[in-house]
């Protein structure tokens, strides 16, 4: 039986794309907070005989922000190109390293079984720093980053399991980057 409602996100992985254009084994970044997406592309009508004749769909993949408790150093090394004093230990930014494209998988709670996603060809910003005092009540601050995911080279976006996905695909899913089995 499928979900009737969602809610929850939780699980957040990702997988960093090689050189070779696979992905790395996915790796874990606790405390998932809130991630919005929106769908990217337009609708461009023709019109012909007066009316409109057909409308052109682009599918431009999805942009969203990812709301997190904090992202780890191994998340900012490895995607962002951050590096790390050997002896120091102090993270280093360097604004002449381009960020690493990498693949983002998650899932929602649902009802009944809930939804496992992986988004393709993710970039994104670096994570905002938010500094605050704290008042009569401490609350934590959180770090969020902008997220695109445009399409591959063969079109793929997003992927996502359903209620009746079979358990072997389900329990997999944070192993590797889920790819068709075409």
């Amino acid at each position: 039986m499928a979900d009737k409602v969602k809610f929850n996100i939780h699980n957040v992985h990702y997988a960093v794309m090689t050189t070779e254009g696979a992905w790395s084994a996915p790796k874990a970044i606790p405390g998932a907070v809130a991630f919005s997406l929106e769908p990217q592309g337009e609708v461009t009508p023709f019109y012909a005989d007066g009316v409109v004749y057909y409308n052109a769909v682009a599918n431009n993949g999805y942009a969203g922000d990812l709301e997190m408790a904090a992202f780890p150093a191994e998340f900012l090394t490895e995607v962002f190109g951050v590096t790390e004093g050997a002896t120091s230990k102090v993270l280093t930014e360097n604004a002449m390293v381009e960020p690493k494209s990498f693949a983002l998988l998650f899932e929602e709670d649902g009802d009944v079984s809930g939804t496992k996603f992986v988004l393709y060809n993710c970039t994104a910003t670096r994570p905002n720093r938010e500094f605050k005092t704290n008042e009569n009540t401490k609350t934590p601050s959180t770090s969020t980053i902008s997220v695109t995911a445009a399409p591959l080279p063969d079109g793929r976006v997003m992927a996502m399991t359903q209620s009746d996905t079979p358990e072997s695909v389900v329990s997999s899913w944070y192993t590797a980057v889920y790819e068709e089995d075409t």
